[in-house]
């Protein structure tokens, strides 16, 4: 995917997930079952990580390279980083501390889209400031897949806000 198909893919998806939360009563919205995430709390994980995902988007790209380094290979492909995610859940992967949602309440739902929104977009206003190579070479830590591309992320938000809106 090249940065236009990326940034229509990351409008498309997020602004489903927040269109399901916002259309959800007090009920399903709190509802949980068999120890999963109630919707409330897939928002809350959801906002926590477009959030850091936006944070790498602001860092210069010097602090980038200094901090992360440089990708020493291609990016993957969307299906084979979708591939590699899944492997690593199937192992037992779980999210890491911080991006896990205590309770949400009902009132907290619009405040959530919104700020959802909000870092979304700003993560595809600042997608334009790179350059394709620039998207293969400067990387990012992921809790669970380690070092991934810049493009590698994105694709990531992509399939994350989808495996997040079915569960």
């Amino acid at each position: 995917m090249n940065q236009h198909d990326i940034a229509d893919n990351l409008e498309r998806n997020y602004r489903a997930f927040t269109g399901l939360i916002i259309s959800l009563n007090e009920e399903q919205f709190l509802f949980t079952k068999d120890n999963k995430w109630s919707a409330g709390q897939q928002g809350e994980h959801i906002l926590r990580s477009v959030k850091a995902v936006n944070l790498g988007f602001t860092l210069p790209r010097f602090v980038l390279k200094i901090s992360f380094g440089a990708s020493n290979r291609p990016s993957k492909t969307f299906d084979a980083l979708v591939e590699r995610y899944k492997e690593k859940l199937a192992a037992g992967g779980k999210s890491s501390a911080r991006y896990i949602p205590k309770a949400v309440a009902f009132h907290q739902r619009k405040n959530i889209c919104e700020h959802i929104v909000r870092f979304n977009e700003s993560i595809c206003n600042k997608l334009n400031s790179y350059s394709e190579i620039q998207l293969d070479t400067y990387i990012l830590p992921h809790p669970l897949l380690g070092k991934l591309t810049l493009r590698e992320m994105l694709y990531f938000n992509i399939h994350h806000v989808k495996h997040h809106e079915m569960n």
